[in-house]
């Protein structure tokens, strides 16, 4: 593929950020991301001596597999740029992935990036219009909405299942949002979801495509913890598989393969397959965001890309790596789901990867009288402050600021280094391991001495 010349009519305006959980804007600034701060707080922490309990940064906590690492090692000579897209071993690679997963891809559709999320700021950029998310969602995407000019409109999930706009919502929000003069162009989704650690029903996912149609909205499909559904067996509908013409897939390494620090993701873009029945609004999305990669990126890591290539072919001792990794985020998340349960903090039994997502409401009048809590972000101050407990408050990911809900990730329970962590990943009975069972005796005296 030919290099793409420099973006045309694609414009950040910085001054003009905005997001907004209404059809009403608000003017923030854009701050450091929610996970970042808390996990540099709980550093600063440890740097004084002070005890922690890692709760709150969404990292897979695990190490590079030795075959990984050979791979990158081999491949550190290569120092060239490359073509922006991404070199031709690794998008053939991403291809394959998703062959195997039932969405047939064309290299020529896949581009890299350094990481995913750039990858989705690339396209909310690309697309020039707001965006729909869910409510909660990620914390990056809105404010990666705001940093376009555009508005990230916030839409309730169904119960139980994070990551998908309600589809009636949905439908409600784009015709408000008309009505106010704003055009919503895209909604993005994550299947399975972050913070909730659920999974939308096929049900939802159709509905959603329809309403995607009906308004002609590009879907924005982060799949990146497909591969970390508790039960592998277990339904698993991607836009894509129903919506070809108007979705993007986007995925990484982050997760499954705990290289979060590598930042090497892929996009699948709707091509030649569809292109007859596609939608108006994804007309040339693959050249702007390549002009936008250009600008922004240049190119991902060469030696990355080489070793992201040998990950996304999935040789069978990656394979291998993923069923673990699987078993010990779903074992470890539900184990400290039980630990809320029994306390009597509700919250959705985790189905993928390594969150859980409680919600205190039913201690709120306790909370207010014991320790002046308010919002959840008074409830997560006090956690960090009075029991070095790392936890996000639900406003973090676009709640209400008075939910008393929290984002509880898992992954860094493992152990303190590697050899820990490997020990922790090969044991028959993860939740025997001294740091996890220290880790869940913590949360039980959190609970006890919190709820009173």
């Amino acid at each position: 593929m030919p290099a793409p010349s420099p973006a045309q009519g694609v414009t950040l305006n910085v001054a003009a950020m905005a997001m907004t959980a209404t059809p009403v804007a608000s003017r923030i600034p854009v701050t450091v991301s929610a996970t970042l701060a808390a996990n540099e707080a709980l550093a600063a922490r440890r740097r004084r001596g002070e005890s922690v309990l890692p709760l709150a940064f969404g990292e897979a906590g695990l190490p590079v597999h030795p075959a990984l690492r050979a791979a990158l090692a081999e491949a550190s000579a290569r120092n060239a740029y490359g073509p922006v897209a991404g070199l031709p071993c690794l998008r053939e690679a991403a291809a394959g992935y998703w062959d195997r997963r039932g969405l047939p891809t064309d290299p020529a559709d896949v581009i890299c990036g350094p990481g995913s999320k750039p990858l989705i700021y690339g396209l909310l950029l690309a697309l020039d219009a707001d965006a729909a998310v869910a409510q909660p969602s990620w914390v990056s995407y809105a404010a990666q909405a705001a940093m376009t000019g555009a508005r990230a409109h916030f839409v309730p999930t169904p119960p139980g299942q994070g990551g998908v706009p309600d589809p009636a919502l949905l439908d409600q929000a784009v015709m408000a949002a008309r009505a106010d003069g704003r055009r919503i162009g895209s909604v993005v989704v994550t299947l399975p979801d972050n913070p909730t650690g659920t999974l939308a029903s096929p049900a939802t996912v159709q509905a959603l495509c329809q309403v995607a149609a009906e308004h002609d909205l590009v879907i924005i499909s982060d799949e990146i913890y497909r591969d970390l559904v508790h039960r592998p067996a277990a339904w698993f509908s991607s836009p894509a598989a129903l919506a070809p013409e108007r979705t993007v897939v986007t995925t990484a390494l982050s997760k499954n393969l705990a290289v979060g620090g590598w930042r090497i993701g892929v996009a699948r873009l709707p091509g030649a397959a569809v292109a007859a029945h596609a939608a108006p609004s994804l007309d040339g999305l693959l050249e702007r965001l390549l002009s936008i990669g250009s600008e922004i990126w240049s190119a991902p890591s060469g030696p990355i890309q080489q070793a992201g290539a040998y990950a996304f072919g999935e040789p069978p001792e990656l394979v291998e790596r993923v069923a673990r990794s699987r078993r010990l985020h779903a074992t470890v998340a539900r184990a400290v789901a039980a630990r809320f349960s029994a306390a009597g903090v509700a919250g959705p039994v985790p189905r993928a990867a390594f969150y859980l997502y409680p919600d205190f409401d039913p201690w709120r009048d306790r909370l207010h009288a014991r320790h002046g809590v308010s919002t959840g972000q008074d409830l997560a101050a006090l956690l960090l402050d009075r029991y070095g407990a790392g936890v996000l408050p639900g406003s973090a990911f676009g709640e209400e600021t008075a939910s008393l809900r929290l984002r509880v990730a898992t992954g860094l329970l493992y152990g303190g280094h590697d050899e820990q962590r490997e020990a922790t990943l090969a044991s028959p009975d993860p939740l025997a391991m001294p740091w996890i069972e220290s880790a869940l005796a913590r949360i039980e005296e959190i609970l006890a001495d919190l709820g009173g």
